[in-house]
């Protein structure tokens, strides 16, 4: 009997050499680059903008506004990259991006600035999204870890760049070059991706897209964003307007819920979190990951109000957190594969980042500058350990052909919960500084970030729990 041919998307890919695998890598590295920048590179530039239009109140929605619409599209794009491939998505999410840019480089005043901030976190979602999917596509599980440092130094990297480059940026030259150099940026990155990602393996899959489920979950986050940055500063906790931001958040995301629950194809595909090990991946990697993209965006502040540093100089002080994350999670990707009890690191290392976190809580207050430089080098350290695992972990439970949705979905979370987690510190600082009367905002400025800091170590607790529950499954040494 006649051998039978399996469909084009069912023959295995062709095995690709390290080298040939590496060029796919930087291809990828640059996308991920610029949609990891532009979550804290306002950071520091944001004084200067709100002088600029003479509107200071709406300064935080250029943070929250790219971050939100970044999360709605990322499982979209998990999806489009199932779909139609994994270049393709790529290009549609550098053309976003640079058209967010030239918005936004070109508002003529702050609403505008928002509505492009939308459009380029719209973009942005895809460029560092995808770059994972990519990573699945040319490495089985077991070698995964060797090449998924270059992502995390690449994400770390631009997360701690971002305020230093743009305060450097707003205060030498103008803060529109922030966007201005992102054209030229997407202008590589597309030819990057049309030469160097032709050998990527392809495993089309069809799939609906849910646009109802990504509107319902921007609708829940900007009302919850907004009751978030308004109570307590604006209007009472108690007052109408605040509660019916936290009803129609809930309300909505209630609607979210039963979306997931009912669509053909749900934003978040509950197949894959039905998977127990794949929850605890997802939930390991969003409460490790979210206090540090909050770190990035507070601790700047922290040094400016609290310790009396300049911007540019604050900027480049928290530049430690992220070289010693990325060696942490070089190393330890490198390690992980080599090891029967691969979760014994990470383990060890979120301990040591929950005890730097509370000495940083406990310190806040009269932390000299050294000192600081070697609390955030320990928490770096230390949770640098996280990030390989669970990436790991999630790649090792599901199929190649869901491996698009699966690391959407793990980036979807991140970062939801990272956009969340902004606010809530933000509130605290608010509300904290407020508390203390225009007299003792400094002494209430440095207690709203010691309770910042509390936060942070209760999120990576969370995290700690999530990576001791995960079972310690063989790796897989090929695709599935």
């Amino acid at each position: 009997m006649e051998a039978q041919i399996p469909p084009k998307s069912e023959v295995p890919p062709k095995s690709m050499t390290h080298r040939e695998t590496m060029l796919v890598v930087l291809g990828v590295l640059l996308p991920v680059f610029m949609g990891s920048l532009d979550n804290t590179i306002l950071a520091s530039a944001l004084p200067t903008i709100g002088k600029e239009f003479g509107d200071v109140h709406n300064l935080p929605w250029l943070v929250t506004a790219y971050l939100i619409a970044n999360t709605a599209i990322t499982a979209l794009y998990g999806k489009i990259s199932d779909i139609h491939g994994r270049r393709v998505t790529l290009l549609i999410a550098c053309s976003l991006y640079m058209l967010g840019s030239l918005v936004c480089a070109l508002a003529p005043n702050m609403f505008v600035l928002i509505l492009g901030r939308v459009l380029h976190g719209l973009g942005g979602g895809g460029l560092t999204s995808t770059g994972m999917v990519v990573l699945g596509d040319i490495a089985p599980p077991k070698d995964r870890g060797k090449y998924y440092d270059y992502f995390s130094a690449t994400y770390t990297t631009a997360g701690a760049c971002g305020p230093a480059l743009g305060g450097a940026i707003a205060e030498y030259l103008h803060w529109s070059v922030i966007f201005w150099m992102n054209i030229p940026l997407g202008l590589i990155a597309v030819l990057l991706t049309l030469t160097l990602l032709r050998r990527l393996p392809r495993h089309e899959r069809p799939h609906k897209l849910d646009f109802l489920g990504a509107f319902l979950i921007m609708t829940a986050s900007v009302a919850l964003m907004l009751a978030l940055s308004m109570g307590g500063v604006r209007h009472p906790w108690t007052s109408p307007p605040i509660l019916a931001l936290f009803a129609l958040a809930l309300i909505v995301g209630i609607g979210f819920v039963v979306r997931l629950r009912t669509a053909p194809e749900p934003l978040i595909p509950l197949s894959i979190l039905s998977d127990r090990e794949v929850r605890l991946a997802v939930m390991a990697n969003a409460f490790g990951w979210g206090p540090i993209v909050g770190l990035h965006i507070f601790l700047p502040i922290y040094l400016q109000n609290v310790v009396g540093m300049a911007p540019a100089s604050a900027g480049l002080s928290v530049l430690l957190l992220a070289v010693t994350l990325n060696i942490s999670a070089g190393v330890t990707g490198t390690i992980l594969p080599k090891r029967v009890h691969y979760k014994t690191i990470p383990i060890v290392g979120m301990l040591v980042a929950i005890a730097s976190v509370l000495v940083l809580a406990w310190r806040a207050e009269n932390l000299t500058l050294w000192q600081f430089e070697i609390v955030i080098a320990m928490i770096g350290i230390g949770f640098g350990t996280m990030p390989p695992l669970a990436a790991t972990a999630l790649q090792n439970n599901v199929s190649i052909h869901t491996f698009g949705s699966a690391v959407a979905t793990m980036q979807f979370s991140r970062n939801l919960y990272a956009t969340i987690l902004i606010a809530v510190f933000g509130a605290i600082v608010l509300v904290a500084a407020g508390a203390g009367g225009a007299a003792a905002a400094a002494h209430y400025s440095a207690e709203g970030f010691v309770r910042v800091f509390f936060a942070a170590a209760g999120s990576f607790a969370i995290a700690l729990l999530a990576v001791v529950l995960l079972k310690e499954k063989p790796l897989q040494t090929a695709h599935v």
